[in-house]
């Protein structure tokens, strides 16, 4: 569905004890959002004092490319006015991954912030990078996550 515009979600838990794979409005520690507008349509998903991660990218959605939509304008200044600053946090992934030659990982720039966030350091990120991308943008993507967690 995603590659022909429509939207993916994915909900992770974990923890010593899971009872449910699904996340209950306004249950979500983290939000990570691919795009800035992604965010929005998820923001009653955050629990509060929840963290916002998102990346600062536009893509317009098909009502905005025909017309009968406009993309919101000071988008990022309403998350952190409903949100609070101190927990949305902005990253630049598309600008990062462009930089380093493909937009397509810019997920991985996000993780690598995600990483560095919620102090998963101890999980070797770069090996499962390796046995998870084709052989040719493996070094492409450790670029990624490490830029990612440098933020």
């Amino acid at each position: 569905m995603s590659q022909r515009g429509g939207t993916v979600t994915t909900q992770i838990r974990y923890g010593e004890k899971v009872y449910s794979p699904v996340i209950e409005k306004g249950c979500a520690d983290i939000i990570v959002a691919f795009e800035k507008c992604e965010a929005l349509r998820f923001l009653a998903d955050l629990k509060k004092d929840g963290i916002l991660v998102v990346n600062d990218y536009e893509m317009p959605p098909v009502s905005v490319n025909i017309g009968a939509a406009e993309y919101p304008a000071g988008i990022i200044d309403e998350y952190k006015n409903v949100v609070g600053k101190e927990n949305v946090h902005i990253i630049k992934a598309y600008d990062i991954a462009k930089e380093l030659g493909n937009t397509k990982c810019m997920n991985i720039v996000l993780l690598g912030s995600l990483v560095k966030m919620l102090k998963l350091e101890s999980i070797d990120w770069k090996q499962i990078i390796k046995e998870s991308v084709p052989e040719k943008a493996i070094d492409m993507n450790i670029q990624a996550f490490e830029k990612g967690y440098e933020i």
